[in-house]
């Protein structure tokens, strides 16, 4: 008999781990219709890119090339709610985007330990959630592992690779003549700002003393703050099991290193204003277990491009592959071996091949060490978590398998990935029937571009319309249609990074929404009369794709721009599309009400006033 509370959840969807692709996959398989449970075993969601490790997200080189989807919908809300860049802000951004979301059940602070199989399927996980000291065991459909460490694997049994492969087994002449158990290790960050004045800087007894440039050969450029993503060891250890001490040594390592470039690097005088902002507590993760998928993703295949047939997402980072001894190796600390960008990331490397139910996304999908040195940072990461959430709710909605997507529905995924603004290379969107029977008129360049599929730039080939604010864009057809919505995908400027910082000089930049991006604009429709209303308006748009229902019936609809965010005369546009359903996805954030209105509600018997002393009976004496 255990003194603690049990609850279970039951679900279509269980996503276990809330870094990046853990929080896009939940809410994508929330916003597809499946009834979906979270669980994270930290208090917020973001992984190596919340507070408490603080990297910033990475993801595809090259021009127009940044990934889109939750991801960009997140960054863009950042953007607008918290302009100077606040971690603790943009914490609560992704934990109000799960929290908010329909569909979508939090387990925070809860951290799994258990499986119970039914032969080859998942029939539920158990966790302990330290702030309740309660025990949640969830019941599911469908699992998808974005734990990074692969948590289930050694749970289920499922089959994981560790370590490098040899360069013999796919290849690979990046990997080494034999393979190993070694991986990327762990890095502590600090980030610092800047003064108006001297801060001078003690370090701790326990810190390493590096004396000399040559102790920080590679690394320490300079003063000039940067992210500190070369603060890494433990590679050459068990980057789980060791984890504790690990970040002990790298604690020692951070103090050692700030300790020099302050006190004793040659051009420590241009750090003299600078200080500690913050030192992470957490070690930020890069390798260990990667699931072994109905396809193992290699070398070659992100140097071919990746031009799969079930491409469900894409990469374009290059093989930026960490030496496993980290600090403790005196050379170079990372190899940036060339890839494409963008390469594509095939669906059947999102699911373990032995385990029936059970997806993976982030750093633990079937890849090579070669391949995860360019598929682990977290933009790609992202849009894996979205392309896992999207097929896992397909897959509970039709019945099926993860690899019975892959052999009856790889279609209908891809399309529904593309119409939530996931970008996939070498893929085009289907425009909905109703907007192919319109007749689309309006001033500007390309209003072809609009109904062509394809919501982004690429090389040498525009894909906008460019048209003058203040006028309109109309689609018309023969007769009345009834029009349940409208899909509109603005442009938010895809080379604009919308990074987190790693520093904060004296005037920090206050980070302002892409300048191209539409700010307002109204969607008017002309009734059977030949009248025109206003059927909706919007004056703070922050996003890029806009889903606006309008269940109406019209014999036109048009939409008239009338600000961009940087007061440009110009606006441009990549898709405008009637659509017969509504299609709305997204959170339904309710309005805050009146503290006092709360205040009011509460019983009367909890608000009653406590006693006063002079109330109290009095003490008796001391005993004779």
């Amino acid at each position: 008999m255990t003194p603690f509370d049990r609850k279970r959840h039951e679900a279509d969807v269980c996503v276990v781990g809330g870094g990046m692709a853990g929080l896009c996959a939940a809410v994508a398989a929330a916003r597809n219709g499946a009834r979906t449970v979270i669980v994270q075993d930290r208090p917020m969601f973001g992984g190596n890119a919340s507070s408490e490790v603080r990297m910033w997200v990475c993801g595809a080189h090259g021009k127009d090339n940044k990934e889109t989807g939750i991801l960009e919908e997140l960054q863009l809300e950042n953007l607008y709610r918290n302009p100077s860049l606040n971690y603790s802000l943009w914490d609560h951004v992704l934990w109000e985007r799960a929290r908010f979301q329909p569909n979508l059940e939090l387990l925070l602070n809860c951290s799994v330990n258990d499986a119970r199989m039914d032969g080859a399927r998942i029939a539920e996980i158990h966790g302990w959630q330290l702030t309740t000291q309660t025990w949640h065991s969830v019941a599911a459909r469908h699992f998808i592992d974005c734990s990074g460490d692969s948590i289930l694997a050694p749970l289920t049994g499922a089959a994981h690779r560790w370590g490098r492969e040899s360069r013999h087994e796919h290849g690979e002449d990046i990997e080494p003549e034999e393979a190993d158990h070694r991986v990327m290790g762990h890095s502590i960050l600090i980030q610092s700002h800047k003064t108006d004045e001297p801060q001078p800087f003690t370090p701790p007894r326990w810190a390493y003393k590096f004396e000399r440039p040559e102790d920080l050969a590679y690394r320490v450029r300079g003063v000039n703050p940067h992210n500190f993503w070369w603060l890494e060891l433990g590679g050459i250890d068990d980057t789980i099991r060791d984890t504790e001490r690990i970040r002990d040594e790298l604690l020692k390592a951070a103090y050692g290193v700030w300790d020099y470039i302050k006190n004793r690097a040659p051009e420590r005088e241009k750090a003299a204003n600078w200080a500690i902002h913050w030192i992470g507590m957490l070690p930020g993760k890069r390798e260990n277990r990667r699931y072994e998928g109905d396809y193992v993703l290699t070398q070659h295949d992100i140097e071919a491009g990746g031009p799969f047939e079930d491409t469900v997402a894409f990469g374009g980072w290059t093989m930026d592959d960490h030496h496993p001894a980290g600090l403790l190796y005196p050379e170079k600390p990372t190899i940036h071996h060339p890839a494409p960008s963008p390469y594509g990331v095939p669906y059947r490397c999102l699911y373990a091949r032995d385990v029936d139910n059970l997806f993976c996304a982030g750093r633990n999908i079937s890849v090579t060490h070669a391949a995860l040195s360019s598929t682990r940072v977290m933009a790609t990461c992202a849009v894996i978590g979205q392309a896992a959430g999207t097929a896992a709710a397909l897959a509970a909605a039709r019945g099926t398998s993860p690899r019975g997507v892959y052999e009856a529905h790889l279609g209908a995924l891809q399309q529904t990935l593309l119409e939530d603004d996931c970008f996939l290379p070498g893929f085009a969107r289907a425009v909905d029937r109703l907007t192919g029977e319109a007749k689309i008129t309006g001033p500007g360049n390309g209003l072809e571009r609009l109904t062509d599929g394809l919501d982004r730039d690429r090389p040498e080939e525009p894909h906008a319309w460019e048209g003058p604010v203040g006028e309109p864009i109309e689609l018309a057809w023969p007769a009345d249609r009834a029009v349940g919505g409208l899909r509109l995908v603005a442009d938010s400027n895809l080379n604009h990074d919308k990074r987190m910082p790693c520093a904060y000089p004296v005037k920090g930049d206050r980070c302002a929404l892409p300048a191209s991006l539409l700010r307002a604009f109204r969607v008017e429709a002309r009734d059977a009369s030949g009248a025109w209303r206003t059927v909706h308006r919007e004056t703070e748009n922050r996003q890029r794709l806009v889903r606006i229902p309008l269940e109406t019936r019209a014999g036109a609809l048009r939409l008239v721009p009338e600000a961009t965010w940087g007061g440009d005369e110009t606006v441009r546009i990549f898709a405008l599309e009637a659509t017969a359903e509504a299609r709305v996805k997204g959170p339904a954030i309710p309005e805050g009400p009146s503290f006092a209105a709360v205040r009011a509600a509460q019983d009367p018997a909890d608000m009653a006033a406590p006693a006063k002393a002079e109330d109290a009976p009095a003490k008796a004496g001391p005993s004779a």
